[in-house]
């Protein structure tokens, strides 16, 4: 055995969960496989009916945003209390996902963890989606989102710029610049594939879309120089935008002198939530295209465990935070802070942090077994509860921090409404749309990253 298989089997621990080692895939039968799905497989009903009920919740999406656009902010159910309410909360749970993405692909890169070859692909493109989702949340929350284009330093006649001091600057800067980031690095890595998809399509149709949307890739040494080279310097671009960028975020919370909100911990709190949170979303989605595709041979039982893994690790950090974060309210014997954390613990709202408790906390320790870790079905599971409990903590973080302000007279309770709920369902919607749009148009496995790991796995490059 060669010194780069028995490098990727220490990685693996067992031959059998090391995917493409021992002759299993030839480099011609992952491309044959992987390209067959795009450019040879037939939607089956499932697809189909995926696409009707996604497409559907799509334009529900549409009509909720159309409808705000023609009466305003009001159809919601913020007030002058609780003025943040579900399009924050959904900002920053789809900011959170879009982060890991990233962190999977790039960190696991630098890092030179071979086994995010099978999943760094789609983890790019849930990235994307996700940050496309949330970019659109604070617009539509502007109140006159048809002057969003004022967030962007332009010259005008009128000698007007941004408010440099106001977080919502920072958003609109830190978010764009990881969307352009995150679209390059992901654009960049398809090239090959793309190239291979223009040689194998049979049809004329294809061959043209693909070979356009290759840029003339013909793999030769010096293309592949250049990709190599520019691979790693957006992965090391992209490492410390995870960082930044969610930084950014929790810095719109930690800025506003609010109890619940005013906390140095929020950084790394809202670090440790948003990779908990995208990496149990990338679990889900892996398992799902696992079974949907067929690719058991790509994605092995030991890439589904290393995910499960590092979610666990996350939710230990989370844990953390909680415990500090109701420390150092009550430690600071400030009234205020104090009557925050209290109102959680039993207030109108302390559902939502109980729940939190459960989804975040509880259910987690469950891959400690190794049989749930082993069961495709139970990981689901325990991922698409943790994304439930996600959801729930920004929320509870959000509400119970608004909704009992410094002066009695102005407390208020946010009840959502049917527009609320219309505009969380319908976004979730729209990102599964695209996500199977890509998954129909697009290999959601890097054939030219596999190929190579084959290679070396094997020794044989055929």
């Amino acid at each position: 055995m060669s010194a780069d298989a028995a490098q990727v089997l220490r990685e693996y621990g067992r031959p059998e969960a090391a995917p493409d080692i021992e002759g299993r895939h030839t480099c011609g039968s992952i491309t044959d496989k992987i390209a067959g799905l795009v450019l040879e497989r037939r939607t089956g009903p499932a697809f189909w009916i995926a696409l009707g009920v996604t497409s559907a919740l799509a334009v529900v999406f549409a009509v909720s945003l159309i409808y705000l656009l023609m009466v305003g902010t009001g159809i919601w159910g913020i007030n002058n209390t609780e003025d943040w309410g579900f399009m924050i909360t959904s900002y920053v749970w789809w900011i959170a996902i879009g982060n890991s993405g990233t962190f999977i692909s790039a960190f696991l890169l630098l890092l030179r963890q071979r086994w995010r070859t099978s999943i760094n692909r789609f983890a790019e493109a849930m990235t994307i989606f996700a940050v496309a989702m949330a970019g659109l949340m604070p617009i539509m929350h502007l109140g006159r989102p048809w002057f969003f284009y004022w967030l962007a330093p332009y010259p005008d006649k009128m000698n007007l710029w941004p408010q440099w001091r106001s977080p919502l600057e920072w958003d609109f800067f830190a978010n764009t610049t990881y969307l352009i980031l995150s679209i390059l690095f992901w654009y960049l890595g398809l090239l090959p594939d793309l190239a291979t998809l223009r040689d194998q399509a049979r049809r004329r149709g294809q061959r043209i879309a693909y070979g356009l949307l290759a840029l003339g890739w013909r793999g030769d040494a010096r293309h592949w120089h250049h990709y190599e080279s520019s691979y790693r310097l957006l992965a090391g671009l992209g490492a410390p935008l995870v960082i930044s960028v969610h930084s950014v975020v929790s810095i719109d919370f930690a800025f506003a002198d609010l109890p619940g909100w005013h906390s140095t911990i929020f950084p790394p709190y809202f670090i440790g939530g948003a990779l908990y949170s995208g990496i149990a979303l990338a679990l889900t989605i892996t398992i799902a295209l696992r079974a949907l595709f067929g690719l058991q041979d790509f994605i092995t039982p030991r890439h589904l465990a290393n995910l499960a893994k590092l979610m666990l690790a996350c939710s230990f950090v989370l844990t953390y935070t909680y415990a500090a974060e109701m420390f150092t309210a009550f430690y600071s014997a400030d009234h205020f802070e104090i009557y925050t954390a209290v109102d959680r613990l039993i207030g109108r709202y302390s559902f939502t942090y109980w729940l939190a408790i459960f989804c975040n906390v509880v259910v987690p320790q469950s891959v400690w077994f190794r049989r749930v870790r082993a069961s495709p079905l139970a990981l689901f599971f325990v991922t698409v509860i943790i994304n439930v409990g996600m959801w729930d903590e920004r929320f509870m973080i959000i509400i119970t921090s608004l909704h009992r302000s410094f002066l009695p007279s102005s407390w208020h309770t946010f009840v959502p409404t049917f527009w609320d709920w219309s505009t969380l369902i319908g976004s979730l919607g729209t990102f599964v749309l695209l996500f199977l749009l890509f998954a129909r148009f697009f290999p959601v496995i890097s054939m030219a990253e596999l190929r190579r790991l084959n290679a070396r796995t094997t020794g044989v490059d055929r």
